[in-house]
C-alpha cells in the first residue's frame, strides 16, 4: 500500500483551517500533518513535518498567501494548492498564484459548514494525489526571452491543460512573438478564473489573447481560449477555418473537452496539425493526442516525471521542459 498524502494546512483562520483539514481527512490516502496559522508556523514545519503538499490562504495578514508562495517557489519548491475567495481581487490574485507556480486554487466556503466543500471533495483528492508527483518548478526564476517572428508554415497549433498548468502556459506563449501561429486552447478552469488568465497572460505576452466565440476566424498572431461552461470547442475546418462551440454532452467529464478538440484539428488539418498536452495521465487529452497521431499531425504529451515525448505516426523522442517552446515554433516555421 503506498504512503499517504502529507499534507499541510495553512490559513490565518482557525474556523477555516479545522474546515480544510476536515474536508482533507475525508479523502482516502490523505494524512493532514499539521495545521498553520500563517507563514512563519508554517515555515517550522515545512522542515519538522516535510509535507508532500501544502495548501494555503492566498488572502493571509502580513506576509500573503502570495508572498509566501513565491518564497517557497524560491527556496524550497513543493506542490501547493491554493484556497480564496471569489471576488474580482480574488481570482486576480488566484491567477497569479497559478502563475507563480501552484497546481490548483480552489474557491473558499462562504459559509463556514463542511457540506460547501462536498463538491470539490473528489477533485481535491485527484489533484492532492497530482501533486504530490509532479515537476515542481521556480517560474519566476526562468529567463523567458520572446521569438521576434517567424516564417509560419501554415500549421494549427492545439493545446490542453488544467490549472496546474498555468506557469507552463505564461513561460510558452511568453516565448511566442506577435506574429505566433494560430492557438486554440482548452484549459481546465474553474470558471471564475477564466477571463483573470486572459487579462494576466494580455498584460505578459506579444500575441493577442481572446475568448473564442461561435463563428470566429482563425487568425496568425492571435491565441484563442475556450470558454468555461456548457460548450465544447472545436475547429470546422483548415485552411481558412472558422471556430465552433458545440452544445454536447461533456467528454471524460470535462465541458470544453481537449481530446474533442484535437480530434477535431487532426480531421480539419490532417498533418497540418501540432497538438500538446500539458498534462500527464490525463482522462481528457490522451485521445485526442491518438487522434493527432493518426493523421499524421505531430503531438506533443507531458511525461510521468518531467519533460514530454514528440511523437508522429510511430516515432517518438523526448523534448525537455525547457526546450518545449522553441521545438513548437519550431514545428509551425518553415
Amino acid at each position: 500500500m503506498a504512503a499517504a498524502t502529507k499534507v499541510l494546512v495553512v490559513d490565518d483562520s482557525l474556523t477555516m483551517r479545522a474546515l480544510i483539514s476536515g474536508a482533507l481527512e475525508r479523502i482516502p490516502g490523505v494524512e493532514v500533518v499539521g495545521l498553520a496559522d500563517g507563514a512563519a508556523e508554517a515555515r517550522q514545519m515545512v522542515t519538522a513535518l516535510h509535507p508532500h503538499v501544502m495548501t494555503l490562504d492566498v488572502e493571509m495578514p502580513g506576509i500573503s498567501g502570495l508572498e509566501y508562495l513565491a518564497e517557497i517557489m524560491e527556496t524550497r519548491p513543493m506542490p501547493v494548492i491554493m484556497f480564496s475567495t471569489r471576488t474580482t481581487a480574488g481570482a486576480t490574485d488566484s491567477i497569479e498564484a497559478l502563475r507563480l507556480g501552484a497546481m490548483d486554487c480552489f474557491p473558499k466556503p462562504r459559509v463556514a459548514v463542511p457540506a460547501e466543500l462536498d463538491a470539490i471533495i473528489a477533485k481535491l483528492g485527484k489533484r492532492l494525489k497530482a501533486a504530490r508527483n509532479a515537476e515542481i518548478k521556480n517560474p519566476a526564476s526562468a529567463k523567458t526571452v520572446t521569438a521576434s517572428s517567424i516564417d509560419w508554415n501554415g500549421r494549427l497549433l492545439v493545446v490542453g491543460g488544467d490549472a496546474s498548468s498555468t506557469a507552463t502556459l505564461f513561460d510558452l506563449l511568453g516565448t511566442f512573438p506577435a506574429n505566433c501561429p494560430p492557438t486554440i486552447i482548452v484549459q481546465h478552469l474553474d470558471p471564475g478564473l477564466v477571463e483573470g488568465m486572459l487579462v494576466k497572460l494580455t498584460e505578459k505576452i506579444a500575441p493577442r489573447v481572446v475568448m473564442a466565440t461561435d463563428g470566429m476566424e482563425i487568425e496568425q498572431g492571435t491565441i484563442y481560449f475556450a470558454p468555461p461552461g456548457e460548450h465544447h470547442l472545436v475547429v470546422d475546418a483548415w485552411p481558412a477555418g472558422k471556430l465552433r462551440l458545440l452544445a454536447r454532452e461533456p467528454v471524460a467529464g470535462e465541458r470544453p473537452s481537449i481530446s474533442l478538440l484535437f480530434a477535431a484539428a487532426a480531421k480539419a488539418a490532417t498533418t497540418n496539425a501540432v497538438g500538446v498536452l500539458l498534462i500527464d495521465g490525463s482522462e481528457d487529452g490522451g485521445t485526442g493526442l491518438k487522434a493527432l497521431n493518426a493523421a499524421g499531425s505531430y503531438a506533443f504529451a507531458k511525461q510521468e516525471g518531467g519533460g514530454y515525448a514528440l511523437s508522429r505516426n510511430l516515432v517518438t523522442q523526448p523534448v525537455a521542459s525547457n526546450a518545449l517552446a522553441a521545438s513548437i515554433l519550431k514545428m509551425c516555421s518553415k
